[in-house]
């Protein structure tokens, strides 16, 4: 009978869904059958006197309700995971305040309930990738972002136990030159969204306190890096601290002596890269050694980058070092080695990229490498004077530091080393 397809049909056509599943239900549920509906409409007399339509196959229908049904906890478990709800706000309201908080300022919060809105437009697929990645940390700044990147690096580094094996993995986002209020709550609302972490590094401290404010609204877990930093030292010198960001035009003053040693400290060192001009050894103020693919030219920039003038040469097995090398200071010769298997990882990925083959070149060959590692040790055991320095498994930042540290210890020959700069 057709009757009997009716209560099939009835919880798509005749329920009403919850308010936050309205829109899931009208994508998942079908069009209701023009035959269906005219035989509903039909009285038990009409049914009598012409045939009644051939009723809608019940395993298909049975199909398409257990898809939709499918699809309702898909839709549900997404916007779970990145809709407002999740941090306990409810869409269906006009205002998504929790009761017991005062309604903010519209200065300071915009409308929540039309950001969280376009929420729904988010893609399933997007949702689930999202939750599968991992936790959200956002950085927000005034300026570069330079302190709350290096910042989260340095704390991410305490965390490498489960960041490798990829049991607590971590998304970061940087977002710089935030230096008005909307763009600021447009990525604290986004990190609602995700259910993110807000670590920020802004000068102007009412930005900071509105920063504060609407992570608090919006239920955000949110750090200040910069300011515990800055009152420690305006109650160390007794002077407060003028709150202007430092890309601030107002602060955009003379290029400084500083700027300017950095400058001709680059260029100075992309000329002396790879042995090139040794006649000028002289006037480095660091001089890296070592054999290739230790990590000479870009250390060499990195420190360049931080004013200090690099020269590296590298050490090749049959070609004799430039004796300009031994006749310069050898406080400023630094010695640079690393594990034989893993400079031959290296060059072997090198040779790939410069088409090289096994056949033309011993570059990569586990022997070959393993005699250019002792004639370079060789040659540092003749040159005492010459820090050595492993670099296995060491970033150029911290190669660099070590570099720094002892260049400076040599220089100024301190009771204790140091890294002094005056302002």
């Amino acid at each position: 009978m057709i009757g009997g397809a009716k209560p099939l049909a009835a919880p798509l056509l005749g329920a009403t869904p919850p308010a936050g599943r309205r829109l899931a239900t009208a994508a998942c549920a079908p069009d209701p059958s023009p035959a269906l509906a005219t035989a509903a409409a039909q009285s038990p007399g009409q049914s009598d006197r012409a045939p009644p339509p051939r009723p809608p196959d019940e395993s298909a229908a049975s199909s398409t309700a257990l898809r939709g049904t499918s699809q309702l906890s898909r839709w549900s478990r997404a916007r779970a995971l990145r809709s407002g709800r999740r941090l306990g706000l409810d869409r269906a309201a006009v205002s998504l305040a929790p009761p017991t908080m005062p309604q903010p300022t519209p200065s300071l919060v915009p409308d929540v309930a039309a950001g969280a809105a376009e929420d729904d437009d988010d893609d399933l697929c997007d949702a689930e990738r999202d939750a599968v990645a991992g936790k959200a940390i956002y950085m927000v700044s005034d300026g570069t972002g330079w302190t709350a990147e290096h910042s989260v690096n340095a704390a991410l580094g305490q965390f490498e136990h489960c960041l490798v094996d990829r049991e607590c993995s971590v998304n970061t986002h940087l977002f710089s030159g935030i230096d008005d209020m909307d763009r600021l709550l447009e990525v604290i609302k986004q990190a609602a969204k995700e259910g993110a972490l807000v670590l920020y590094t802004l000068a102007d401290p009412s930005m900071a306190e509105a920063t504060k404010k609407a992570c608090d609204f919006w239920g955000v877990p949110c750090t200040d890096v910069l300011r515990p930093t800055v009152e420690a030292i305006a109650a160390h010198i007794g002077v407060a601290p003028s709150g202007i960001p430092r890309s601030s035009p107002s602060r955009k003053g003379q290029l400084t002596e500083d700027y300017f040693r950095r400058i001709e400290a680059i260029d100075f060192t992309i000329k002396q890269d790879d042995g090139a001009q040794p006649q000028n050894l002289n006037r480095a103020d660091i001089v890296l050694v070592g054999v290739s693919r230790t990590g000479k030219t870009p250390l060499s920039i990195y420190l360049a980058q931080k004013g200090y003038k690099v020269a590296n040469v590298p050490i090749v097995m049959g070609v004799n070092l430039p004796k300009a090398l031994f006749e310069i200071n050898q406080d400023k010769i630094f010695g640079l080695t690393i594990n034989p298997v893993i400079l031959q990882a290296i060059r072997k990925t090198r040779a790939k990229t410069l088409g090289f083959d096994g056949y033309t070149s011993n570059y990569a060959e586990m022997a070959h490498v393993r005699q250019e590692l002792d004639h370079a040790n060789q040659i540092f055991a003749q040159n005492p004077m010459w820090p050595v320095i492993g670099v296995t498994g060491k970033a150029i930042e911290e190669t660099a530091a070590v570099v720094v540290r002892v260049y400076h210890d040599r220089k100024q020959k301190c009771s204790m080393p140091r890294i002094s700069k005056r302002y």
